[in-house]
């Protein structure tokens, strides 16, 4: 991954810092030192690390940038769900959204909270029903920016974070090596030290990347944002799908079910006229039994801008029912945060008020 100068204080890894002290001559133990002040004593800055020498500390802050996240605004929803909007360092801005437990989703406790981060400032993607790209692609957040995400919304929540989603702005998959960069740290004893199966990675389906991430080590989840089950359904709402079709995408969720002990999950928004048919329902279950995948139905959320509809609750209901009776497992998911545009396809570049 190229180096951004100064060097990201949240994405540097343990033998990095290993490495780096190495080069000052300074022993290899005050690595655990810093990561120890930054994680699990959840210190703002290497300054406030005062068991390390100052002249160390001072060389810090010259050589690592603290990747801090400027709180512009922070709305709350009346599910308790919390979107944030960020500044970075360069005036470019994210969203990063504060979910509260969804037992039927994660089988969480009442007090189990989740994070949806993002990984890239938009999207380059275009999917039709989504807002993070209307606006275009800006660039990627390195893996300080999406580690400080978490860090930053514990600290103003006061609340711990149980799981992480990338379903927030940007194609993690687009955005590969920070993305795994960050995952490192943020799954590593000494950093955040969150297990990996809390980790959940979505993609549109870049298809030679969900290959790549079947081969890593870590059983890190995996959800695919489907969305249809022809090429022609699917065309129409990813534009993904024209470089990447089924086909393919098929073959790349197949090798990584060899690969992995965790169950694939295919996202599914349902649109009204589009891909709420019964068809859809019926060769979606097809293919979810043989991947022994889960679904995830989730009604379309409303994008200003955008053209689409959510089905009626009976529709809703048809398709999953279709589903069950196939034996898949499946959830309709009640979607948080709709009414502060912070559900699934509302994130973009600016909070309302």
């Amino acid at each position: 991954m190229k180096e951004i100068s100064p060097k990201s204080l949240f994405g540097t890894t343990q033998d990095e810092w290993i490495a780096y002290l190495k080069d000052l001559g300074e022993p290899a133990y005050r690595a655990s030192q810093i990561l120890k002040g930054l994680y699990a004593r959840r210190l703002p800055s290497v300054e406030e690390i005062t068991d390390l020498p100052i002249s160390l500390r001072r060389r810090f802050a010259e050589d690592f940038r603290r990747d801090v996240l400027h709180l512009i605004r922070e709305v709350g929803s009346l599910d308790t769900t919390r979107k944030f909007l960020f500044e970075l360092r360069d005036q470019q801005r994210i969203e990063t959204v504060l979910i509260p437990a969804s037992p039927a989703l994660y089988g969480e406790k009442s007090d189990r909270r989740t994070i949806c981060v993002s990984s890239q400032v938009g999207c380059a993607y275009g999917c039709k029903f989504c807002a993070s790209g209307l606006d275009g692609w800006k660039r990627n957040l390195d893996a300080g920016e999406i580690v400080a995400q978490v860090l930053e919304v514990e600290k103003i929540s006061g609340e711990r974070i149980h799981n992480i989603v990338f379903m927030g702005m940007g194609e993690p998959m687009a955005n590969y090596e920070a993305v795994m960069r960050a995952i490192t740290i943020l799954n590593a004893p000494w950093g955040v030290g969150l297990g990996a199966r809390h980790i959940t990675v979505s993609s549109s389906g870049v298809v030679p990347r969900i290959r790549d991430f079947a081969d890593q080590p870590l059983q890190i989840r995996l959800a695919v944002s489907l969305h249809g089950v022809t090429d022609a359904v699917r065309g129409r709402i990813m534009p993904i799908n024209r470089k990447y079709p089924l086909e393919a995408l098929w073959d790349a969720c197949t090798y990584y079910v060899s690969r992995k002990k965790q169950m694939l999950t295919f996202e599914f928004i349902l649109i009204s006229g589009v891909n709420d048919m019964p068809e859809q329902a019926s060769l979606l279950a097809k293919y979810a039994a043989r991947l022994r995948a889960k679904v995830n139905l989730i009604p379309y959320n409303h994008v200003e801008g955008l053209e689409w509809d959510r089905p009626d609750e009976e529709t809703q209901n048809r398709f999953l029912h279709i589903l069950e009776n196939a034996g898949v497992p499946v959830t309709l998911r009640r979607e948080k945060g709709h009414d502060i545009a912070a559900a699934c396809g509302q994130l973009r570049l600016s909070t309302p008020q």
